[in-house]
């Protein structure tokens, strides 16, 4: 199970009932978080999942709007009690724009490791894969997916057949041979067919790039920027290297995805949910982004 959180869509400058772009993903008590634009900590308590579970950050890039929150956010994970190092990724430039931003936030109670990525790398979270890959925007800038597996149905019934004794059977559940009674026994024997995982991906800021959508497909979720909304706005999405609507959506049908939420509104778009029906209409399983909205990934029952 993943729990998801947009906790803000705007992008550039923070807004009135909009906050900057960023995401917050949840697995077990573990939390990871995208972006971290000014006032991004004050929008992190709208879902009620506290500061506690934060133990990874993602940065897509150094822009300020992407960044500039890192110092409070630090210094509220140190008063929340966090002893545990924190861990943060980013593209090119991490560290130093990092560094100079700890100037803010000198005295931390705790680690901040910082991995600098430049696209194509993959590293483990919360028992999930990370990958990632290099976007096209006025920085270096990194496009997130992560991937959690699903281990094969054990079979009790071929176990039992097998004589196989109980206290052994986690073992083949985690993929480990054992020694029984009845022989030597694999975890072939007893488990099931391989099962679909949950998969979810986080796109900004960037131009359509080639490659994106085999990135990012027939994921669960995709949380995509689509900067500019209004029609005949695609040249001046191309110019400042962002995305239209219509591409963005263009994207998520060719890769089969199976929601997609719209986020990194300009802010000179006024109410992005007039877009709903034009969203849509590219793409069905579109929605206009909202601050604060959540969803849970489940696994499928088969």
């Amino acid at each position: 199970m993943i729990d998801v959180c947009l906790v803000g869509t705007g992008g550039t400058v923070p807004l009135p009932g909009r906050a900057l772009a960023s995401a917050l993903v949840r697995i077990g008590g573990e939390m990871l978080l995208f972006d971290c634009g000014e006032g991004t900590q004050v929008a992190m308590r709208a879902p009620g999942w506290g500061f506690g579970g934060l133990g990874t950050i993602c940065l897509t890039h150094v822009h300020a709007d992407h960044v500039a929150g890192l110092p409070g956010l630090f210094l509220t994970l140190g008063m929340s009690g966090r002893t545990a190092p924190l861990e943060l990724y980013g593209a090119r430039w991490t560290t130093e724009v990092v560094e100079a931003l700890r100037i803010l936030a000198p005295r931390l109670p705790y680690e901040v490791r910082i991995h600098e990525l430049r696209g194509g790398e993959t590293f483990e979270w919360a028992g999930a894969t990370v990958r990632t890959m290099a976007l096209k925007h006025r920085a270096p800038c990194l496009a997130y997916r992560i991937d959690l597996a699903r281990g094969r149905p054990f079979q009790p019934e071929r176990a039992e057949a097998l004589g196989i004794p109980r206290q052994l059977w986690r073992r083949l559940q985690r993929g480990e041979s054992v020694d029984s009674p009845g022989g030597r026994a694999h975890p072939d024997d007893v488990l099931g067919l391989p099962r679909r995982g949950l998969c979810i991906a986080y796109v900004t800021d960037t131009q359509e790039v080639a490659g994106l959508a085999d990135f990012v497909r027939d994921v669960d979720l995709l949380i995509c920027e689509a900067t500019h909304l209004e029609p005949g706005d695609e040249a001046r999405a191309a110019e400042h290297d962002h995305m239209h609507l219509t591409q963005t959506c263009r994207i998520a049908a060719e890769a089969g995805v199976g929601r997609l939420w719209l986020t990194h509104f300009s802010p000179a778009v006024a109410d992005p949910l007039a877009y709903a029906d034009a969203a849509r209409g590219c793409f069905q399983g579109a929605e206009i982004g909202r601050d604060g909205m959540t969803t849970t990934l489940s696994f499928r029952d088969d």
